[in-house]
């Protein structure tokens, strides 16, 4: 009777991102995108399930949509970083209306990365890569305190 090789090595979870998009086609495409950049993707097509899945998925960064059906991108951002604040630096939110006033004054007070539609996936990609570079000096800052 041979003996078993060695165990294969657990692999580590591939880093999560929460997309918060009420349209249907940009969640699928980016899952699927993303998803082939090594990523895990969950989708939300509102505000309530966003704060729902995270309470039950912790995600490693989020991408937000500003309009969303019943509770502004903005708004769900502050009660994401009010409840989660690791994620602070860690949300993106997209717009395609970067230069409305209302958007301007809120990130003047709460500066966070903006991605403006139409974006290129390798924005997106790229956004991500910063934010998981970022991360483990994040962890150590805080192991040191």
């Amino acid at each position: 009777m041979t003996e078993p090789g060695p165990l294969p090595l657990p692999r580590p979870p591939l880093p999560t991102l929460l997309v918060v998009d009420d349209e249907p086609s940009l969640r699928r495409v980016l899952e699927r995108s993303l998803g082939q950049f090594g990523f895990r993707v969950i989708g939300a097509a509102s505000a309530e399930t966003a704060y729902d899945l995270l309470a039950s998925e912790p995600a490693d960064a989020v991408l937000l949509d500003i309009q969303l059906p019943t509770m502004s991108g903005l708004a769900l951002y502050l009660a994401i970083v009010h409840r989660w604040p690791s994620l602070e630096g860690r949300i993106a939110i997209m717009t395609g209306d970067a230069e409305a006033d209302d958007v301007r004054t809120w990130l003047e007070r709460h500066p966070c990365t903006l991605i403006r539609k139409p974006f290129t996936l390798r924005e997106v990609a790229d956004w991500l890569g910063e934010v998981l570079r970022r991360r483990p000096e994040r962890e150590r800052g805080k192991a040191g305190a």
